[in-house]
């Protein structure tokens, strides 16, 4: 027999349809990657409440809170996280299946009946069926294995959401702690970068002067260098001083979703001296950490999965049940009922489960244990943290306390030269060295305190403490949520906010 190939127009026919199922990439255009970043900066700070005012220590806190955009993608994903588990509960409603058709044929089928005694074929061919039919039904079904099926993964659906919002706590207190640090450095630098900035002009003009002095023989090569190396080593802790704070307002905008460039003011508190004693003992900070911290309640979480990871194995390894019952309508006018009930049960069981269950078993045995042996690495770094941050509060408040005992020494000092120089017992040089020395002193004391504010934060946060109380939203306004945190910390014992 003589082979048969394709005829040249079914190739081009072929060649035609494979050449329209191939996709080809759409590249990004700078038009369209323009309107999506200028959609975006459109939206950054959208439907925000404007900054009026010099802003204190909790309407910052309340600021990042409402619009820190970290903080928001997790509000998402806690949301999310909790419509995914309202998705799985659904998952264990019976089906109900509606459904509808058309058949037609030409000519009929029909059909012939033969006799099973006789063997004699009808001598007519009849038929049961139009030729055009319409038909329509409604069934619902119920399946015992997958409604426990579905009720164990609705079961870890709802724990990975309450998984998704001990993450947002989390993100909440490392946000509070970040925008409590940034703010008073910040206020730091409102305070003290004026003054630093008029320093860095003296400590020039002293160079300057000292060095036209040694020129002109006043002062010998040797005093005149030491007295330049003084005015370096400060000049260089200006600079070093002002790299360190002029960042931190950046960062507070950044924190407060802010955009960058944006003028704003920061109430400057009345500086005064804060030990922001804890109140509570390391034994009671531990506890508390125990029962609040968000990275050993997700564990805890975890291992709840886990299990029920467990129970989903044995459910798999049982038959499934389904039971259905339905309506149907058929328009075929040679049926003697064109509308019936129809129900039914049956049951299915997949054997080869029970040869892949030992491996289920060992994965699920093998998963308890990493989550076990994460639990324990997370207690000890719980407890680890709780004790180190006591230790650095317990610490920054001893240096805090040195730094104020040198800027109080330092300040008598300068009184002392300002009285000789006014007197001529003392060189220029001298009171403007201990002017820049005191107002170094000054900035590193300020500084000292904005790492204490940290320390106490941190502490808060390493315990796992909510940073605001119950009841709160976050749809409150700006001034709202302040006060409320105000009253918070204040009960925590910080007063020197505003």
């Amino acid at each position: 027999m003589k082979p048969q190939f394709p005829s040249p127009l079914a190739l081009l026919l072929t060649a035609g349809l494979l050449a329209g199922c191939s996709v080809k990439p759409d590249l990004i255009g700078s038009d369209e990657m323009s309107a999506f970043v200028s959609a975006n900066a459109e939206q950054l700070v959208a439907d925000q409440e404007p900054v009026s005012g010099a802003i204190g220590l909790y309407e910052a806190m309340a600021r990042a809170l409402k619009y820190n955009l970290d903080h928001r993608v997790e509000m998402m994903n806690a949301t999310l996280a909790a419509r995914a588990a309202d998705v799985k509960s659904a998952a264990m409603l019976p089906q109900v299946v509606a459904g509808s058709g058309y058949n037609g044929r030409d000519p009929s089928a029909g059909g012939y009946s033969r006799s099973l005694t006789t063997g004699v074929k009808s001598a007519d061919a009849t038929t049961s069926t139009e030729k055009e039919t319409l038909t329509a039904d409604i069934t619902a079904s119920w399946n015992v294995l997958d409604f426990g099926l579905s009720y164990v993964r609705a079961k870890q659906a709802n724990d990975e959401a309450l998984i998704a919002e001990e993450r947002k706590r989390r993100i909440v207190n490392r946000i509070v702690e970040d925008v409590r640090t940034a703010y008073w450095r910040a206020v730091t630098a409102e305070h003290l970068l004026g003054g630093l900035q008029a320093l860095e002009g003296r400590v020039d003009g002293a160079l300057s002067n000292s060095r036209s002095l040694a020129r002109d023989g006043a002062l010998s090569p040797l005093t005149a260098l030491t007295y330049q190396r003084e005015l370096v080593d400060i000049r260089k802790q200006i600079h070093e001083l002002e790299l360190e704070l002029k960042t931190s307002k950046i960062q507070l905008a950044a924190l407060m979703n802010i955009p960058p460039g944006s003028t704003f003011r920061l109430q400057v508190p009345a500086r005064a001296q804060t030990s922001l004693s804890l109140g509570k003992s390391g034994e009671e900070l531990i506890e508390l950490a125990m029962v609040n911290r968000p990275e050993l309640r997700e564990t805890l979480l975890k291992e709840r999965i886990s299990k029920k990871e467990a129970d989903a194995a044995l459910l798999q390894l049982l038959p499934g049940i389904q039971v259905f019952g339905g309506a149907n309508w058929d328009s075929n006018d040679l049926l003697y009922h064109s509308n019936w009930l129809a129900w039914g049960a049956k049951a299915s069981w997949n054997v080869m489960r029970l040869f892949s269950y030992p491996a289920i078993r060992k994965e699920n045995e093998a998963r308890a244990e990493v989550n076990r042996a994460q639990a324990l690495a997370m207690t000890m770094a719980v407890f680890t943290q709780v004790h180190a941050a006591r230790a650095r509060h317990a610490q920054q408040s001893l240096i805090l306390k040195d730094a104020a005992d040198y800027l109080a020494v330092q300040k008598k000092i300068l009184a002392q030269v300002r009285a000789a120089a006014s007197e001529d017992a003392t060189s220029e040089q001298a009171l403007i060295r201990e002017e820049m020395n005191t107002l170094v002193a000054s900035v590193k004391h300020d500084i000292a305190h904005a790492d204490l504010q940290n320390a106490f934060a941190n502490v808060y946060a390493t315990v796992g403490i909510d940073p605001y109380g119950e009841g709160i939203t976050g749809q409150e306004s700006v001034k709202a949520l302040a006060a409320h945190l105000r009253g918070v910390w204040v009960e925590r014992g910080d007063r020197s906010g505003s």
